[in-house]
C-alpha cells in the first residue's frame, strides 16, 4: 500500500468495524494512515495496513484519554489531529474535553451539553414533537415510578435503556442492548434487573411496530461547521443482528430515497444547529404508512460504509470541512449500493420479501457490493484468518439467535 504525507492525521477512537470503516474512506480518498485508538488488541482495525493500532483499558477513562491524546497531539505538533469517535462513549469523551487539547487537535462534534440531551433518548422524543417527526407510543419509566404504571400498548413491548452510555457502564448477566418482552411479568422483571445493577436514569417502553427487519432503515446526515446539512444518505435495512448485545446492529443495507422523511430530519438538525455526522435509527409503521425515528446518534453508525459505498466518502466530508475549510455543496443522489457483513447465503436465507432477495441478486450481479471489512490490499494472514472466523461465525450466530 502506498501513503501520503499530508498535513493531517486521522485519530480514531474505537475498536470495532466503525473504526475500520472510517479508517478505510480517509485511506481511499487520501491515502492517509490513521491511528486507532481502542480498549482491547483485536478488531478489524487490528493489524490492518492502513492503520497504526493501541489497545489500552483506560483508553475511554476521562484521564488517560487527554493525557494520551494530549501526549500524540504533541508527539505530531507539525500535523492538524482529526479526531473521529466510533462509538457513544468516545464521542462524549471528545466533546467534553474539547478545550483540553492544544490547537493542533480538531474536535468536529456538538458542544457536550447538547450531545449529552441528544443522547438521552427521552429529550431526543421532545424534538420530535417540535418537528413533526414521528416516533413509536412511548413510556419514560424511571425506578421512583415502581411498578404499578399504567401500560396500554398490547405486548410484545420495546424495552431499551434512555441513556446508553450510562446503561453499559453498570453490566449485568442478562444485559441486553434492546429487549422485546411478551408480558407484563417479562417487563417488570427486566426493570428490576436493570435498576438493580446501578442503572439510574430512564428506560424507554415503547409500542412495538410490526415487521421484521426489512422495516427498519437508517439515516446518515452530515452538518458542517456552520450546522447546515451537506449529504443525506438512507439505508434500507434488510437483516439485523440477533445475538444479545449485538440485537439492532445491521447486517444488510440496500440504499434507498424517501425525501420527505429526509426533509423532516435535515429541519430538526439545522434548527439545532447541529454540527458533524447524525445517525437516526427509524422504521416503516405499516399500519398508518409512516417512518417513526427511534433515536439520533452524534454520529457516524457502525454500518457508515454503506454511505461510502454509495459514493459520499465520509472522510471526505470532515477533511474538505474542517482542514481545507471548503464550502461543501449539499447532496443526497447517492449510488445504489449493498453493504453487508454476513456471507451472501445468510442475507439470502433469512431476507424474507421477495423484492428485496431480487434486489439483493441484482447488485451483486452488477458488483455493487461491499463488505467493508474485506478489502484488496488489506490481507495480513492474522487479521485475514480472524475476520474470516468472525464471518461464518454468522452461521451458527443466526441459527441460534434469529427468531
Amino acid at each position: 500500500m502506498e501513503f501520503r504525507d499530508l498535513e493531517f492525521i486521522p485519530v480514531i477512537l474505537g475498536g470495532d468495524i466503525n473504526t475500520y470503516s472510517v479508517a478505510r474512506a480517509f485511506y481511499e480518498e487520501y491515502k492517509v494512515k490513521s491511528y486507532v485508538f481502542g480498549k482491547f488488541v483485536t478488531g478489524p482495525s487490528y493489524q490492518s495496513r492502513f492503520t497504526e493500532y493501541e489497545g489500552k483499558l483506560e483508553i475511554d477513562q476521562d484521564d488517560y484519554f487527554v493525557k494520551r491524546m494530549n501526549r500524540f497531539a504533541e508527539e505530531h505538533k507539525d500535523k492538524k489531529i482529526l479526531m473521529v469517535g466510533c462509538g457513544d462513549s468516545y464521542v462524549a469523551l471528545a466533546s467534553r474535553h474539547r478545550n483540553e487539547f492544544p490547537g493542533n487537535v480538531i474536535v468536529p462534534y456538538i458542544d457536550f451539553e447538547l450531545m449529552d440531551q441528544l443522547q438521552h433518548k427521552e429529550l431526543f422524543y421532545g424534538l420530535c414533537e417540535k418537528h413533526g417527526i414521528d416516533y413509536p407510543r412511548t413510556i419514560i419509566h424511571r425506578k421512583e415510578m415502581g411498578f404499578d404504571f399504567p401500560c396500554e400498548f398490547s405486548y410484545p413491548v420495546i424495552v431499551k435503556p434512555s441513556n446508553s452510555i450510562a446503561y453499559w457502564e453498570h453490566p449485568f448477566e442478562t444485559q441486553n442492548k434492546v429487549y422485546k418482552l411478551d408480558s407484563r411479568e417479562e417487563m417488570e422483571k427486566v426493570l428490576h434487573q436493570i435498576y438493580d445493577a446501578g442503572y439510574d436514569d430512564a428506560v424507554i417502553i415503547q409500542d412495538m411496530i410490526p415487521g421484521n427487519d426489512e422495516y427498519m432503515r437508517v439515516l446518515t446526515s452530515y452538518s458542517d461547521r456552520n450546522g447546515k446539512v451537506k449529504m443525506m444518505c438512507l439505508g434500507h435495512v434488510l437483516l439485523e443482528e440477533h445475538t444479545p448485545h449485538g440485537l439492532g446492529n445491521h447486517a444488510v443495507i440496500i440504499t434507498e430515497y424517501e425525501k420527505e422523511l429526509m426533509e423532516r430530519a435535515r429541519n430538526l438538525l439545522e434548527d439545532l444547529n447541529y454540527k458533524g455526522f447524525s445517525n437516526f435509527d427509524i422504521k416503516y409503521d405499516s399500519r398508518d404508512g409512516s417512518y417513526r425515528f427511534f433515536e439520533i446518534n452524534t454520529r457516524q453508525g457502525r454500518s457508515n460504509y454503506y454511505v461510502t459505498g454509495s459514493g459520499f466518502n465520509v472522510a471526505r466530508y470532515l477533511v474538505e470541512d474542517y482542514i481545507y475549510g471548503r464550502e461543501l455543496e449539499y447532496s443526497d443522489d447517492f449510488k445504489e449500493n449493498l453493504w453487508l457483513t454476513v456471507p451472501k447465503k445468510v442475507a439470502f436465507k433469512y431476507v424474507k420479501q421477495p423484492e428485496n432477495i431480487a434486489a439483493m441478486k441484482a447488485l451483486i450481479k452488477k458488483g455493487k457490493v461491499v463488505n467493508p471489512v474485506f478489502k484488496r490490499g488489506d490481507m495480513k494472514l492474522m487479521r485475514l484468518l480472524r475476520m474470516l472466523k468472525n464471518h461464518f461465525r454468522q452461521y451458527s450466530n443466526f441459527n441460534r439467535y434469529y427468531r
